[in-house]
């Protein structure tokens, strides 16, 4: 049985159960995933500064990560023709491009120094989202935004407002609205002996900059909490708490990475709770093991619980997707297109899915028959379905795709010297 006779095949599998394939497809070609552009180089940047700090750490030693803007280039779009469909591309500030001879520090960079990152993201239909930078800089040393150094707090609040200013232009080039996120490593290695005014500081900080006045149609500010980082495990300023709280108070987007939560908790139930309360909603998609480890999203129950409330929801167009990862022990660039399809997997499960139906049984109480078709749905052909939009969309389906990574790696990855 060929490709085509097996989505066939599964296709009339699924109309039993009251499931439109074909529409099913046609939602998740109109899906778009920030795909994170970080991952290609261990979140080093452009700066030179070639050490992380600030938090957070990427382990491992795989060969051939990328060393400059070109490579970067070169790793993003490989990954992306693997990825099926449209997506957007996720950049944070360290990677401006100053021109030659050029010293730009993060509070003075511009929308030029991005000009490569519009060039690229149109050249592939992309969008484009943002991230100050508020880590590996020699400010952030201690806390940024929540510094009790007024000359560190200005250098930092600067940032974000030059950051708002590149949103804009984001959108503006692209078409597309730009989601900018706000996340710093602010906190306390041991027990601090004020947890008040840091946070009172970040909330003012974060004023200062959202008063320099955007187009809240074209950009989306949002606000990412944490539990704890790398140097800061005893207290984070921008906890769960704060951040919710933060931009429920100031009519912005919340984000929820769901690896910036207590081991316990899973963002999945999170979402249709902040659904009730807002317009629109962002996820960071990572997955956690332990802790906020940022190992390479997998198709697992977390992921596929994720991606079922925000279609249960009917919420496709109220959620931001981006993958959020950087992971150097293997190929980062199969790493990319690795997360990328297991998010779209996991959006396609619950597309497939008969959610009104098992919704009906919930509400009718009967749990036991609810329990024995949500475990026997999980059995239903999704792998042909989701080859089936691999090859409309020219890609490969299934794993063989990853030939394809292998030879990348043998032409150009190993000779990145």
């Amino acid at each position: 049985m060929n490709q085509k006779e097996r989505y066939e095949s599964a296709k009339e599998i699924y109309a039993k159960i009251g499931v439109d394939t074909e529409a099913a497809l046609a939602k998740l070609q109109e899906t778009r995933i920030s795909m994170h552009c970080w991952q290609a180089d261990d979140v080093r940047g452009f700066e030179g500064t070639g050490t992380l700090s600030g938090g957070i750490q990427t382990t491992g030693n795989y060969p051939g990560g990328a060393r400059n803007p070109d490579e970067v280039f070169a790793d993003l779009d490989k990954a992306l023709s693997l990825i099926p469909g449209t997506h957007k591309i996720n950049v944070h500030a360290n990677y401006a491009i100053a021109e030659p001879g050029e010293t730009i520090d993060r509070d003075t960079i511009q929308p030029r120094h991005f000009k490569r990152w519009v060039e690229f993201a149109k050249a592939h239909h992309c969008g484009l989202d943002f991230n100050p930078t508020f880590f590996s800089h020699p400010k952030a040393n201690g806390l940024t935004l929540s510094s009790p150094d007024e000359e560190i707090r200005q250098f930092w609040i600067r940032h974000g407002i030059a950051c708002i200013r590149i949103s804009e232009y984001f959108a503006n080039e692209t078409g597309y609205p730009c989601v900018m996120n706000i996340w710093t490593g602010d906190g306390s290695k041991d027990v601090p002996a004020d947890r008040l005014g840091p946070r009172m500081r970040y909330a003012d900080s974060i004023d200062q900059i959202l008063a320099c006045g955007y187009d809240k149609s074209k950009v989306y500010v949002t606000v990412e909490s944490k539990v704890f980082g790398i140097g800061v495990e005893a207290y984070t300023v921008g906890s769960a708490e704060f951040a919710l709280s933060y931009a429920m108070t100031r009519g912005i987007t919340p984000l929820m990475d769901n690896g910036h939560y207590h081991p316990t908790e899973v963002v999945s139930d999170k979402i249709p709770a902040l659904l009730v309360f807002n317009d629109k909603i962002a996820l960071h998609i990572t997955r956690p093991i332990r802790w906020d480890s940022d190992h390479v999203v997998a198709f697992d129950d977390e992921t596929r619980e994720m991606m079922k409330e925000v279609v249960r929801c009917n919420a496709l167009d109220r959620v931001f997707l981006a993958t959020d990862y950087f992971d150097a022990s293997i190929n980062r660039v199969g790493a990319l297109v690795i997360g990328m399809r297991n998010v779209q997997k996991a959006i396609l499960n619950a597309l497939l899915t008969p959610n009104e139906d098992l919704k009906k049984l919930q509400d009718e109480g009967d749990t036991s028959r609810l329990l024995l078709l949500q475990e026997e749905y999980k059995l239903l052909p999704l792998g042909d379905v989701w080859n089936e939009f691999c090859a409309r969309n020219n890609v490969p389906g299934g794993a063989c795709w990853y030939k394809e990574i292998q030879e990348y790696e043998k032409n150009v990855l190993s000779l990145r010297k």
